[in-house]
């Protein structure tokens, strides 16, 4: 097994974009807030006049800025956040040790998501918002301008890729990986037919 597909190195890339992410976070927040803590607007050019560029956003909702308060707003805010990340951990998990060990692919991508959804909890719990500072021009026929994010979100767009893109470009190892599931039902169905 390559060492890209093995435990260490999984803990090992959690804790890398978990750091990337909150040190990245602590640089755009000492940036752009002034002595008060609130955003300054000011703004840094990265590719071009607007393609790419850095300015603080503080998002005090969940994934596009859609408000807890409008989903339940019998629980606080930080309640809520912690519930969903809970249960959303367990799946991740369970999605984890539930993918076959040779779909390295699948199982990076699940790595990748996971350390982006434990930074921006990190976020969530320690002020109850999240910091974005990476913003993004689009041709105006897909959208006006894409939602600022930050490096955690990153890890998670490209973890899902990851997982979305596996069965194509493993496309034989998850044919048989199905046809080694479906051998092995057929001989449980079978040896549980003879015992009875």
């Amino acid at each position: 097994m390559k060492f890209y597909n093995k435990l260490p190195f999984h803990i090992g890339l959690i804790l890398f974009s978990i750091v990337a992410d909150q040190l990245t976070k602590f640089w755009a927040v000492s940036r752009f807030t002034n002595e008060t803590g609130a955003p300054t607007h000011d703004f840094i050019k990265v590719i071009g006049e607007q393609w790419i560029r850095f300015r603080l956003v503080f998002n005090e909702g969940a994934a596009f800025s859609i408000r807890p308060q409008n989903l339940m707003p019998f629980l606080p805010s930080w309640v809520f956040y912690l519930l969903i990340s809970i249960i959303a951990a367990g799946v991740l998990f369970w999605f984890y040790r539930s993918i076959d060990k040779r779909d390295y692919l699948s199982r990076l991508g699940v790595v990748m998501i996971i350390g982006g959804a434990i930074g921006n909890f990190i976020d969530r719990m320690r002020m109850q918002k999240v910091v974005d500072f990476i913003d993004c021009d689009l041709p105006d026929f897909i959208m006006e301008r894409f939602p600022t994010f930050n490096v955690a979100d990153c890890f998670v767009t490209v973890g899902v890729s990851l997982v979305v893109l596996s069965p194509l470009l493993l496309r034989k190892l998850h044919k048989q990986i199905k046809e080694e599931e479906k051998a092995a039902k057929e001989a449980k169905t079978g040896t549980d037919s003879a015992k009875h």
